[in-house]
């Protein structure tokens, strides 16, 4: 019994909310065809459980049909490639049921202190996040972790009251090179200038098609992550003070029928509050790329007031080719998916690094050894993460209303906090 008890207190039992691509790998009835056809959340919650971090998963979608081919694909592309991976799921709703609130009936089942991971549609981000925080859970959320500041001080003040960590999943800042170059630009004076681009091949299009366009956008999806890396690199030293967005149109709307923007772009003035002076950073984010040798391009040019750094995240200097694929170049420092001597080796990828951390901080908050709140520094939590927020839904509202949109900041006890948006 002790024992057991003791396991329990150092385990977390984790509920996967979101049956898609990033969690199983499994999109309308087949795998994947980018470059993460395994998934990440199940096949890392897997390695984590063989590990002694996790112990009871849940998988909660919106229709239970789909589990019969979830669990057969995740059979083929993590059980049979891995040895020693326990595939152990509960499964919300039954599977011949389609209820969109499944995710009320699963979290009833967790108890206060496991942790849900919540790869979902943006526009319901907000709704399952609360239900959980309300249960006393601790919260990962997808990127964008809502799309409005109203949301997200809802989540924030929610967090507060129930003294759970409720946190970003922006994985870059668990890249070695992104992390190097965060360090770095705390010595480069003041953000001068700041270019990102980011894409995915146009093909995801139909990955995505459920929701682009409907419940979110490109700029939601992808130039969330730059920001967020802004937001962390600048967070305590600038602030961003207004947006102005143009985009792109054509390809979506004619190939795919979507009615939504192909590349959406975000012109962003931030405010030196330390070094004074005003900076300037455009975010751009596209879905209509060709196929390359990349699934994602991704790189950005930080250009301070006493130095510049370039990173080219998509090549690493490593490349390779085959008849199958063709050629291509790889990425193993985000997920690493070829197995070594049989056994899944990919517990250094960033992209797994991110939720290890995440489950690792909310075992020692169940333990009484820290406090949601120490991790405002280390952690992408909701607290930290407002500016990001801010310059998104902005965003959104530039391209509606054709204007300049103001970012306002009101909290004297936090001038780096943004209340709201100019009307």
């Amino acid at each position: 019994g002790t024992v057991g008890a003791q396991l329990k207190m150092t385990t977390i039992d984790v509920l996967m909310v979101g049956t898609g691509e990033y969690t199983t790998g499994f999109v309308y009835g087949k795998p994947s065809d980018s470059d993460k056809s395994a998934g990440v959340v199940a096949l890392t919650m897997f390695d984590l459980r063989k590990r002694g971090i996790t112990n009871r998963l849940g998988l909660c979608g919106v229709n239970g049909n789909k589990f019969d081919g979830i669990r057969k694909h995740l059979q083929s592309a993590i059980g049979d490639v891995y040895e020693g991976l326990d595939l152990t799921l509960e499964t919300f709703p039954k599977d011949n049921e389609i209820n969109e609130f499944a995710y009320i009936n699963a979290l009833k089942t967790f108890k206060r202190g496991d942790a849900v991971i919540i790869f979902t549609p943006d526009d319901t981000h907000v709704t399952i996040a609360l239900a959980a925080i309300e249960l006393g859970l601790h919260v990962l959320i997808t990127k964008p972790v809502v799309k409005t500041l109203e949301e997200h001080k809802l989540l924030y003040e929610a967090a507060l009251k129930h003294n759970t960590l409720v946190s970003v999943e922006v994985h870059k800042r668990w890249d070695p090179i992104y992390v190097d170059a965060r360090d770095r630009i705390q010595k480069l004076g003041g953000l001068s200038y700041f270019y990102s681009y980011m894409s995915q091949p146009k093909h995801q299009l139909d990955t995505f098609k459920a929701w682009a366009g409907k419940s979110s956008d490109i700029s939601y999806y992808l130039n969330s992550h730059h920001i967020d890396f802004s937001e962390w690199c600048m967070g305590h030293s600038a602030r961003p003070i207004s947006v102005f967005a143009i985009a792109s149109t054509g390809v979506a709307t004619q190939k795919f029928e979507i009615d939504c923007e192909d590349t959406i772009t975000l012109t962003v003035q931030w405010e030196n509050i330390q070094s004074q002076g005003l900076g300037t950073a455009v975010y751009t984010s596209s879905w209509i790329a060709p196929r390359s040798d990349v699934h994602s391009q991704q790189r950005f040019f930080y250009m301070g007031q006493t130095g510049e750094i370039n990173v080219d995240q998509a090549h690493r200097g490593y490349n390779m080719a085959d008849d199958q694929l063709g050629y291509r170049s790889v990425n193993p420092l985000f997920m690493k998916y070829t197995p070594t001597d049989g056994k899944f080796s990919g517990q250094q990828g960033y992209g797994y690094r991110s939720f290890e951390v995440f489950l690792e901080a909310a075992k020692n908050i169940n333990l009484g050894l820290s406090k949601a709140t120490d991790y405002d520094e280390s952690l992408a939590t909701i607290t930290s993460t407002f500016q990001t927020t801010a310059i998104l839904e902005a965003g959104r509202r530039s391209l509606d209303e054709k204007t300049l949109i103001q970012i306002i900041y009101e909290d004297s006890n936090n001038v780096f906090r943004p209340t709201r948006l100019s009307a």
